[in-house]
């Protein structure tokens, strides 16, 4: 069954499912419906949480052999399954299968993966999952959304923004939710429930370093690498949130991806820069970028942050922006030595 993410919340005050689904392109989204799961299973008595990724050398059997064990730190279990933008092997096709078909009671299975498109919804290991299950796919707001969402956010933090200091804010945050999240929390603080006009927001913005994070762009699209090192530098002196670096980093390789297969297919490119929301002052940067890497060394770039995602949320990683600027690096040439990661992330398959 399918729930949208502003949906869910009313969805688990009813009942639990033994399948979530949480697929889509916008990660603050994603987090928030697996936390919002985690929370409301977590009242039912669902203590534990297990995590797994979907990485070279998973052991999908191990998988299987928690989901049908019994906890002996809990008597309900959550597992998390993260499919790190990748498709399930044969293998853990038949095991997603067997899975669907003797759900343990005690444990909730919560898969977190890319946008699942139509082959994904037509494949029967998700209509299986989904049959029992509940879908929660998570797409990025623009327009109308967007606004609402900000309009909601705005309500639960309790922040009065004049309508142009929103539009000022969505402007600056260019659609990543998380940003946008943050500074409300700041702004939350700051002026508690009084009227914020424009000039308040913008003379905050401007003096928060993080928003250099959006410099970065213009520095991936034209693959300048002395900018993006210069950048990366003043964000990690400034203690940003990697997780927000590596959100604009996948945005904007996924954009590139998603663009590079429609124009395989014969797509207009004036077409894709307006379903892809590429503003008139971003094309020029935009097909520079295109014409330059090649859909193999986009689909790495993915990989890249992929493994980065895991090894960080597993505390793995002893210099995450050196990750990053691997990472980021990728996008003017192939990088030739490996990401700096630590031996225990190269072979880790599950967390708990």
């Amino acid at each position: 069954m399918r729930c949208y993410a502003n949906q869910l919340a009313g969805q688990l005050s009813k009942d639990l499912h033994p399948f979530y689904l949480v697929f889509g392109e916008e990660p603050f989204q994603e987090n928030n419906c697996v936390l919002n799961i985690r929370q409301a299973a977590k009242k039912q008595g669902y203590d534990e949480v297990i995590k797994f990724a979907l990485l070279p050398g998973f052991d999908w059997q191990e998988l299987i052999a928690q989901y049908n064990s019994m906890s002996l730190f809990s008597a309900r279990t959550i597992i998390e399954l993260d499919l790190n933008q990748q498709k399930p092997p044969t293998h853990g096709v038949n095991i997603l299968k067997e899975l669907a078909a003797s759900i343990n009671p005690d444990v909730i299975l919560i898969l977190k993966g890319a946008k699942a498109s139509q082959d994904i919804q037509r494949s029967g290991w998700f209509k299986a999952l989904d049959k029992k299950g509940l879908f929660v796919p998570c797409y990025a707001l623009t327009g109308y959304h967007l606004e609402k969402w900000l309009d909601e956010e705005c309500k639960r933090l309790k922040v009065n923004l004049k309508s142009d200091a929103k539009r000022s804010l969505l402007l600056a945050t260019e659609g990543n939710l998380l940003a946008t999240s943050q500074e409300l929390e700041k702004l939350s603080l700051l002026y508690k429930d009084a009227l914020i006009d424009q000039q308040q927001l913008m003379s905050g913005l401007l003096n928060q370093a993080k928003f250099d994070i959006f410099d970065l762009n213009d520095g991936l699209l034209k693959g300048n690498a002395k900018y993006i090192i210069k950048i990366l530098n003043k964000l990690a002196k400034d203690n940003i949130e990697p997780t927000s670096v590596a959100w604009t980093i996948q945005s904007q390789a996924q954009t590139l991806l998603n663009i590079k297969r429609a124009l395989v297919q014969g797509q207009p490119i004036s077409q894709l820069f307006k379903q892809y929301n590429i503003w008139k002052n971003q094309q020029a940067s935009t097909q520079q970028a295109l014409d330059r890497l090649p859909i193999t060394q986009l689909e790495l770039i993915i990989s890249l942050l992929a493994q980065f995602d895991s090894a960080y949320k597993s505390n793995l990683l002893s210099a995450p922006f050196q990750g990053l600027a691997h990472i980021a690096l990728s996008f003017c040439q192939p990088v030739n030595f490996p990401m700096p990661f630590s031996d225990e992330s190269n072979q880790i398959g599950a967390t708990k």
